[in-house]
């Protein structure tokens, strides 16, 4: 799995895509870490969690969140394996389809581009096209496996990075 490179200050201002009735994305808060890593640890892996975990150890934590029905549908990560990275992100199967992977991502770029960051990469990316369609990603060469080389994973990662 390759890495993408993102051109921050080539977004638009603000995610132009609507999300459904009752979808709401936030900045995750301190007081739903648990909640948050739970879910993600439960529907993700361990792995996931590990990098969820490190989103909040910033204030404000690195971490967007999806919420349908006061429950978690979603989340996106960013600056936690690395400086400059995106990622983790995923989105509850029975809820994809619906543009919260994408609202997630540009949300997390926006805040990216807003901490002063010109550029994002996209780690270990699975679908690429995604990316590229969504955000303009260009593929790094060279870049697989980065700078999840040497790391020790509990269990096989999602194909959803």
């Amino acid at each position: 799995m390759t890495d993408m490179l993102v051109r921050l200050y080539a977004l638009p201002a603000r995610p132009t895509s609507p999300l459904g009735a009752g979808i709401g994305i936030h900045r995750a808060m301190a007081p739903e870490r648990r909640l948050a890593v739970a879910w993600i640890e439960q529907t993700f892996g361990a792995g996931w969690a590990g990098e969820a975990e490190a989103a909040f150890a910033a204030t404000p934590t690195r971490m967007h969140i999806a919420v349908f029905e006061e429950r978690i549908v979603g989340f996106a990560c960013h600056d936690v394996t690395a400086l400059g990275f995106f990622g983790p992100t995923g989105v509850d199967e029975a809820m994809r389809g619906r543009g919260i992977g994408e609202a997630l991502l540009r949300e997390s770029l926006i805040a990216m581009r807003n901490a002063g960051y010109g550029y994002a990469v996209i780690g270990g990316v699975g679908p690429a096209d995604f990316y590229r369609r969504t955000v303009g990603a260009i593929e790094i060469p060279d870049s697989t496996p980065g700078i999840y080389a040497d790391m020790l994973f509990p269990e096989p990662l999602p194909d959803q990075h």
